[in-house]
């Protein structure tokens, strides 16, 4: 098995179709043999929380843990991950507190240092990548819950362990720091004119 092989720890579930109410309890089958754990929030995001466990744990301790990464997932995937096993739908719940407000996230265009940050749909600044107010900010971007969300999740909750048990676990990014570093790590891997980094670029060191 590789090391982004990511084992399915639930039945499989042939007919089952994507729930993205919100509200949806999820356990995300994780690296390692982790379970992990999300919640569709009250915007477009799903909220994941800051616990793992072997076993699945009792719904109300995993929904007053506190909240790890909010990410916009395909819907689609969803479902695709429901009838692998990937995912899990453990019921319909109160949102968590964490989860009730709109998510910001960052636009960052190819090509620019310039960022845009966007909450609810709704453009609030105008910035730049470096700026520190907005470092820990989620990229834009849409992750599949298969096979990006248990990489992804790994990282987060401890990126030292990840940088062990997952494949290129230093090329995933999402908050602004992090993407920061991906683009540094990568210019010093792969130097080639695509990767150099602008002469303006402001170091993560």
């Amino acid at each position: 098995m590789s090391h982004n092989e990511v084992p399915k720890s639930f039945p499989q579930e042939p007919k089952a179709r994507a729930d993205v109410k919100t509200g949806t309890l999820y356990a995300i089958s994780g690296v390692s043999n982790w379970i992990y754990y999300g919640q569709k929030s009250d915007d477009r995001t799903i909220g994941f929380f800051r616990r793992r466990d072997r076993q699945v744990a009792n719904s109300a301790d995993i929904l007053s843990s506190p909240i790890m990464s909010r990410l916009l997932i395909f819907y689609d995937s969803v479902g695709r991950a429901f009838r692998s096993g990937a995912w899990k739908k453990l019921g319909r719940y109160a949102t968590c507190t964490e989860l009730r407000e709109s998510h910001p996230f960052v636009q960052w265009p190819v090509g620019t240092l310039d960022v845009t940050v966007w909450v609810g749909g709704v453009e609030r600044t105008v910035t730049r990548v470096e700026d520190p107010a907005i470092q820990y900010l989620e990229i834009m971007a849409f992750y599949d819950a298969e096979y990006h969300v248990p990489e992804r999740l790994a990282v987060d909750f401890d990126p030292v362990e990840a940088s062990q048990t997952v494949e290129n676990a230093w090329a995933i990014g999402g908050p602004i720091w992090r993407e920061r570093r991906v683009r540094e790590e990568r210019a010093r891997r792969h130097p080639s004119p695509w990767n150099e980094l602008p002469a303006d670029w402001v170091p993560t060191g």
